[in-house]
């Protein structure tokens, strides 16, 4: 699965720092021997306790993470749609990622000065956003006026229906909206995947709080202003302190349970924001369990189970013959893999079977 989620934000909002954070936390590379991972490219391990209760119910040698992808993006000013500063290379690495990190400056500190003189969230999404309505909006006029020559001159179905996606798409960027706020019929929504339109990638934003507000983001008035806008887009908003978050990626595990709980929070924005970001995308996990390794793998919601076999090998998926299976509830609920079989709830799926997350599976393959 090697999807990716990039980072972006305008200079001095806290984007190289989550960054550091999500680079100092990164994965042990050792153990994933094919993957090549460029300078610019966070590896990070999906948080998940599921493993650790598998591991104890389903004793293994070694627990292995499933991971996910950050990519930290070239800064942006205004103009980077007519190509300004580093315009053509921050637009060239969104349209290279799958999602948006937004990061929002939503702390006040004289020693850091913001580029536009004063903290103000909403003008610095405002930056971004509409850099991102105006390259889209390039790319969308050009083949608007060719296909319309078409369409006044062909009765196509499928040209009138582009067409007709165009110009419910054209309008909105022209008022800087983004077309990730159209509201699209399912055949649409395949259409607009083929336009590879920057807007269009699903978003979450990230209000970069001070540490004073982590136990509790909301109090922070900046971060109200990111939530209120971000719920016009139906994205998320998390509010994270990317420099508290920088301290606890090199802690120990013991020593960042305590800073967390001195912080008065439960979990890291840093482990909130990965687990977001993985869902975001359609990612899910199943679980290989006992012997040599319990190990969780990355699948897209909805694959079936040969499919998902095949992320573990291509062999299993050509040879797939059932695939034996056991919720991670059951297991919970049940204590043990004996348990789980007398209990009747040890299932064997064939090919149509669309995999759950959380399922704890064992392919029977011949090759």
């Amino acid at each position: 699965m090697s999807l990716t989620a990039g980072i972006v934000g305008l200079p001095n909002v806290g984007k190289s720092t989550l960054f550091n954070a999500i680079t100092k936390a990164g994965a042990e590379m050792a153990n994933y021997p094919f993957a090549t991972i460029e300078p610019n490219v966070g590896m990070v391990e999906v948080p998940d306790s599921r493993l650790a209760r598998i591991d104890e119910l389903i004793p293994a040698d070694k627990i292995i993470h499933t991971t996910f992808e950050f990519t930290d993006i070239a800064g942006i000013v205004k103009g980077a749609s007519k190509g300004e500063g580093l315009g053509n290379k921050f637009l060239e690495n969104i349209r290279q990622v799958d999602a948006i990190i937004h990061v929002v400056r939503a702390f006040d500190d004289d020693e850091i000065t913001s580029v536009t003189g004063t903290v103000d969230p909403l003008d610095d999404i405002e930056t971004i956003n509409l850099e991102l309505s105006l390259a889209d909006l390039d790319s969308i006029s050009k083949r608007y006026d060719r296909v319309a020559k078409i369409a006044r001159a062909s009765k196509d179905k499928e040209v009138q229906a582009e067409f007709a996606l165009l110009e419910k798409i054209k309008p909105v960027l022209e008022e800087g909206g983004s077309v990730r706020s159209i509201d699209f019929t399912n055949e649409e929504k395949k259409a607009v995947k083929g336009l590879f339109l920057l807007t269009s990638k699903p978003v979450i934003y990230v209000a970069n709080i001070a540490e004073d507000d982590m136990a509790n983001p909301e109090a922070s008035k900046y971060y109200q202003q990111i939530a209120e806008f971000a719920a016009k887009e139906n994205a998320e908003v998390i509010g994270i302190s990317a420099r508290a978050e920088e301290e606890i990626a090199e802690l120990d595990d013991a020593d960042k349970q305590e800073f967390l709980e001195a912080a008065g929070v439960s979990e890291s924005g840093l482990d909130r924001l990965i687990k977001s970001s993985y869902k975001l995308l359609g990612l899910r996990t199943f679980f290989t369990a006992g012997g040599k390794e319990t190990r969780a793998w990355t699948f897209h919601e909805g694959m079936k189970a040969p499919q998902v076999a095949g992320v573990i090998h291509g062999d299993f998926e050509r040879g797939f013959i059932r695939a034996e299976t056991i919720s991670f509830e059951d297991l919970d609920k049940y204590g043990s893999e004996q348990a789980v079989k007398e209990a009747g709830r040890l299932r064997s799926e064939g090919k149509e079977y669309v995999v759950n997350d959380g399922d704890i599976i064992e392919f029977r393959f011949n090759v």
